[in-house]
């Protein structure tokens, strides 16, 4: 089953939606499993994971909502408080519903110390005991923090989303490199291939761009936990659905059959048990 592990659904809204700047413009307007359905079954792909994009529960149960109608939606990443006192009762809330996979909070938005702060990780915590995933969001300068994170919990299954956000724009590599190799160790972790358009030159960048980034995180993870992520409509400011899809089709050409199969489809198949 050929598995996009990483896109989102929306009815926008500007001041929901704030973080759609000027330079996004053309994701400042709606995307459903409708605009979805046709550009997966051209791709040959079987089904998507739904991610939040917004930090409220009204967010999860939309996508919640979305995926009881389309069968191609094969699970969500939502939004819980994992701060919130009562967490453990929203968790078995959301644990009658067998859609939802797990969690993310947009950690690229906070201080790195926001993740190690006593509440936060009591959320961390209660993730395992329910059996929910967690989505790792953040920008390289968050690596650090997001290490002592995934120390704390070996037990718990985190992925990196959007290889971390590295400055490919600027060619910023070397602390990232390093920073995603230590994170690697931790055999709990997981890493989406997804959003690199948008950390590059949106309207220049070329495939061997990415190439380094590539090489990094293949060599940190290996291909048993690596995933494929198209972050659509995300992507759209930058590239086609076919361009994301292109980078790494072009990249893991070269790779047997089966590392393929692991990469677009089983490994996310086998993290948020579709």
């Amino acid at each position: 089953m050929r598995i996009d592990a990483h896109q989102h659904f929306w009815y926008y809204e500007p001041v929901k939606h704030a973080w759609i700047d000027d330079a996004m413009q053309a994701i400042r307007k709606n995307f459903f499993p409708d605009d979805l359905q046709p550009l997966l079954t051209q791709y040959q792909i079987d089904g998507c994971v739904a991610v939040q994009a917004d930090q409220t529960e009204a967010e999860t149960d939309f996508l919640l909502s979305l995926a009881s109608e389309n069968e191609f939606i094969k699970g969500v990443v939502g939004w819980v408080d994992l701060r919130s006192p009562a967490i453990h009762e929203r968790l078995a809330h959301y644990a009658q519903f067998k859609m939802v996979k797990g969690f993310r909070h947009v950690l690229q938005g906070e201080e790195p110390s926001f993740m190690l702060q006593p509440s936060f990780l009591n959320g961390i915590a209660a993730l395992k005991q329910h059996n929910f995933t967690y989505d790792i969001l953040i920008f390289p300068q968050h690596l650090q923090s997001a290490i002592e994170l995934v120390k704390r919990f070996p037990d718990q299954p985190f992925v990196i989303d959007h290889v971390a956000k590295p400055y490919i724009k600027a060619g910023l590599i070397d602390e990232w490199k390093s920073d995603m190799k230590r994170i690697a160790e931790y055999p709990n972790v997981y890493c989406k291939v997804s959003g690199m358009v948008t950390e590059a030159d949106y309207y220049q960048w070329k495939r061997e761009d990415f190439t380094p980034y590539l090489d990094a995180v293949v060599e940190a993870f290996g291909m048993n936990r690596l995933m494929y992520g198209s972050d659509w409509p995300v992507c759209l400011v930058a590239a086609t659905y076919e361009q994301m899809l292109n980078i790494t089709e072009q990249y893991f050409a070269a790779f047997s059959a089966e590392e393929r199969l692991l990469f677009y489809g089983s490994n996310a198949v086998k993290f948020y048990k579709l």
